[in-house]
């Protein structure tokens, strides 16, 4: 089963591609790699959420955004190959803003991890960081990038 598929089945729809807060791109391709930027958990081009993790964010709605993050990404893979010729998702970084002493960052990334497990089943079992820092662009609550291999160029 492809994974615009599997997210049909899921009842999700790939984001609109978030627009770039600077000077960069969503997704650059080199060879049969596929990275993205860092997505935040954008929705309707308004943040889905801000403030630090475990203070004005809980741990599960962080981990909900971080999920988002994770859908935007796609989105971005989407626009440069199209989702259904990712072979494997390799890995996965997330950055948790993290209110002081808040050590939860692993559970948080979760979000972003198993729906990729959701939508690419073992293909998307993969390396992941899960790190925590102070700040965040926009003071978003969480940030997600993917590398993802994708099919030879035809």
């Amino acid at each position: 089963m492809n994974a615009s598929t599997r997210l049909e089945q899921l009842g999700l729809a790939l984001p609109e591609l978030v627009a770039p807060l600077a000077s960069y791109v969503p997704a650059v391709r080199t060879g049969n790699l596929v990275y993205t930027s860092g997505q935040l958990p954008m929705a309707e081009g308004k943040l889905a959420g801000t403030g630090k993790v475990a203070t004005e964010v809980s741990p599960e709605d962080a981990k909900a955004l971080a999920r988002l993050c994770a859908l935007n990404a796609l989105a971005a893979v989407n626009s440069l190959v199209g989702i259904d010729a990712v072979t494997r998702v390799v890995k996965v970084v997330g950055f948790v803003a993290s209110a002081p002493g808040f050590n939860g960052q692993p559970g948080v990334v979760n979000g972003a991890s198993e729906l990729l497990g959701e939508v690419f089943g073992d293909q998307g079992a993969h390396a992941r960081s899960a790190v925590g820092v102070s700040e965040l662009p926009l003071d978003a609550p969480v940030e997600v990038e993917l590398i993802v291999e994708v099919g030879q160029r035809s």
